[in-house]
């Protein structure tokens, strides 16, 4: 029993996160298993995952090589993105019903009756669209840009509380995908199929927006994209995870912050400006990033807590 405490000591925070997720993500295979395609598949996926995360863990503990240090950091960008791509498989089966219809009841309330991406068709333009969707491609850069920006500055606590927040802050909006699963204004309220020809950009807009549209599991030529592109508006994970970036660079007072408030202000706007979101997935994104900062330094610290070491606080790191 004492090798086993030792050996769960050596992971971190963010570590016991994925772990937990990917437990949760392994039991709802079971609970669902008639209804989602190869359960045991990615049953065996999350039990390497696990198993993975356990062995960095332990090897950076023995303090032989940099490498299981660094890759200790850098497995979590590849997990986030195998979490996210299981999702596809999982929500619609689970959750057949999409919430689109009451999205836009919501925002057409605040907004007097008005479709705010209807509202903001009246100022696009193509150059605009080309710098938003260009800054809405970089998303997944601005985590790894925090903690190389942290890294650089030799700041190792605050890079795991930075990991620990980002992937929390990913997971409760994954938690969201489910409870409340959706498609986006691009569909329900636009002409998917004509969206090049409708929101044109210049030279780099199409294919970004091909990339994320393959990320979503509709690549070009996919029949019936609405049917099976992932569901995942809401909350807005753009916007909570930009959000928490944000947070995160100014409170741990990183340079980096100069960067991220400026671009980061820009991302959220185009999240409804490409009609990717409604507002009211963005209002939900920033409420996921409330409480995913408030509990989730408290979590932080309970884990340095039972491993024996220090609490984090933002003055000190």
């Amino acid at each position: 029993m004492d090798r086993i405490k030792s050996f769960i000591k050596n992971l971190k925070a963010f570590d016991v996160v994925l772990i937990a997720f990917y437990i949760f993500l392994s039991l709802l295979h079971i609970i669902f298993y008639d209804r989602i395609e190869e359960p045991l598949y990615w049953i065996a996926v999350n039990i390497f995952v696990i198993a993975f995360t356990f062995m960095l863990a332990y090897m950076e503990s023995k303090g032989e090589s940099k490498f299981w240090v660094i890759l200790h950091y850098w497995y979590i960008a590849p997990v986030i993105l195998l979490t996210f791509r299981q999702l596809h498989f999982m929500i619609k089966p689970i959750r057949p019903y999409d919430y689109d219809e009451l999205f836009i009841q919501i925002d057409r309330w605040m907004f007097f009756g008005y479709d705010p991406t209807h509202v903001l068709y009246q100022i696009a333009n193509p150059v605009l669209t080309e710098i938003l969707q260009i800054v809405y491609g970089i998303f997944y850069l601005l985590p790894i840009i925090l903690c190389l920006a942290l890294l650089k500055d030799k700041r190792y606590v605050a890079v795991d509380y930075a990991l620990f927040s980002v992937i929390y802050g990913f997971y409760l909006s994954y938690l969201g995908y489910f409870l409340l699963p959706g498609i986006g204004p691009r569909f329900y309220l636009h002409d998917f199929a004509t969206l090049n020809d409708a929101l044109p950009g210049l030279w780099l807009t199409n294919f970004l927006r091909e990339v994320v549209n393959t990320g979503e599991g509709i690549p070009s030529g996919t029949l019936n994209p609405a049917e099976v592109v992932q569901r995942d508006i809401f909350p807005s994970g753009h916007t909570m995870i930009t959000l928490i970036v944000m947070y995160l660079s100014v409170k741990l007072k990183s340079r980096s912050r100069y960067f991220f408030i400026p671009v980061g202000s820009l991302l959220i706007f185009s999240t409804v400006y490409l009609w990717y979101h409604y507002v009211i997935d963005l209002i939900g994104g920033a409420a996921f990033m409330i409480f995913s900062i408030w509990s989730g330094k408290h979590i932080f610290n309970w884990w340095r807590g039972k491993v024996g070491k220090e609490q984090f606080s933002f003055d000190k790191h």
